[in-house]
């Protein structure tokens, strides 16, 4: 399913109208200019774009316009001038316009034209990762609800709106949380498909467009991989499979982002099974693979408390200099006078830690995310925590990349090196 705009002779679309509806696509627009296609881009926000080939609906600027967003096009022509002026602009999903309704469909729903656009998805990969970004964060924290999923989501929408290309991931074996707050579904975990595919050795960038959920949203759209909705699965997350699984994403992402469990107990030491599945492994396998883990916890003595025995647990298996700690929900009224003082000097005082990330208590502004089921940026992007969230994003992860990449770069770059050759 994906919320499409279209832009299409009237004749050309009471053709498709029905079926794509009856697929279960989301009709954002119905427009019959160029123009008008550009204007709705940021307002609504369309997965993919579905225009007429001619220069009424179709030209490089529009292209360029859907690159940045990470916008997929696909164009229906009626001629051959308009296939050959389609193709020279670097469109390679054209399909002619007399097509069935239901070879659209397969087109909108298998994913893009990979043999026009990608290598060979069965070859090596070669990373789009960047050596000066951190790749793959792992958001952990301890019990008690601190916000993990709130900050994952968070950070994800932030990389995304800086021009990256991002995946976030939910492998928490306690239950995932991710799916309902970004209203996903959820009945397939998507990240337990994807690392039993890699257990396969099936899993390539083919398979992972095909699992991922897209989270839509103008400018700062992602990919998503749900999470486990009860325990059933959680064997299938090994730590071979999870390390598998991570290796691909870093090849086809620039930043993964995981939401991970809050126990760091190993499971061994728990039963006298050597061979029984363990389900804290994916937990482990993704501390291991981070570049660089978030630990979250609450601003009140409970959660500090929390927060100070897991770290001294964390850096028992994490470098300290990959942790960055972020004290969520920092208020007055349960820590009195000088809230953010009484939290620093704890931290400092108990764990060394002096340069932990405050993030303020905001409860009108996750409310309204909730909700809506979107991001704090979508709900509320005004909001004080989602601005700390933010600075946190610019100033620790983004702060050592010269520039960020704009839109969906294998899009519009595999294009020009399509026309190149």
């Amino acid at each position: 399913m994906a919320r499409l705009a279209l832009a299409l002779d009237p004749s050309v679309e009471d053709r498709f109208l029905a079926d794509l509806v009856e697929a279960g696509h989301v009709i954002v627009a119905r427009v019959v200019g160029r123009r008008d296609v550009l204007d709705c881009l940021d307002v609504l926000g369309p997965d993919a774009v579905v225009v007429g080939a001619g220069a009424a609906t179709l030209d490089a600027e529009l292209l360029a316009a859907c690159d940045r967003r990470g916008i997929r096009v696909v164009a229906l022509a009626s001629t051959d001038r308009d296939r050959a002026e389609a193709s020279r602009i670097g469109l390679h999903e054209v399909l002619d316009a007399e097509v069935e309704p239901a070879e659209l469909e397969a087109v909108l729903s298998g994913g893009p034209n990979l043999p026009s656009r990608l290598v060979d998805a069965t070859g090596p990969l070669e990373s789009s990762h960047r050596a000066d970004l951190p790749g793959v964060i792992a958001v952990w924290g301890p019990s008690g609800a601190p916000g993990r999923t709130t900050t994952a989501v968070g950070i994800a929408s932030e990389l995304a709106a800086a021009g990256h290309l991002v995946a976030l991931v939910d492998a928490d074996p306690y239950g995932g949380a991710i799916a309902p707050a970004l209203g996903l579904l959820d009945e397939a975990p998507g990240f337990a498909s994807a690392c039993r595919l890699a257990g396969s050795g099936a899993l390539d960038r083919v398979e992972l467009e095909r699992i991922a959920q897209r989270y839509s949203s103008p400018r700062a759209s992602f990919d998503v991989f749900t999470g486990l909705v009860g325990p059933s699965r959680w064997p299938e997350l090994s730590q071979e499979r999870v390390t598998e699984t991570l290796r691909v994403m870093r090849a086809r992402f620039e930043f993964v982002v995981i939401d991970v469990g809050f126990s760091l107990e190993r499971d061994e030491e728990l039963t006298s099974d050597p061979f029984a599945p363990r389900r804290n492994a994916a937990t482990f396998a993704v501390l291991s693979a981070a570049d660089r883990v978030v630990a979250v916890g609450l601003a009140d003595p409970v959660g500090l408390s929390r927060l100070l025995r897991g770290h001294a647990e964390l850096v028992e298996h994490v470098d300290p200099d990959r942790i960055d700690v972020l004290v969520n929900r920092v208020r007055t009224s349960a820590l009195g006078i000088d809230a953010h003082a009484q939290v620093r000097q704890t931290l400092r005082r108990f764990a060394g830690l002096a340069d932990a990330v405050l993030l303020p208590h905001d409860g009108r502004a996750t409310d309204a995310a909730i909700l809506t089921a979107r991001t704090l940026r979508d709900a509320a992007p005004r909001s004080p925590l989602r601005a700390a969230l933010r600075s946190y994003v610019d100033d620790r992860l983004l702060a050592s990349a010269a520039e960020p990449r704009r839109g969906r770069v294998p899009f519009g770059a595999l294009r020009r090196r399509a026309i190149a050759v």
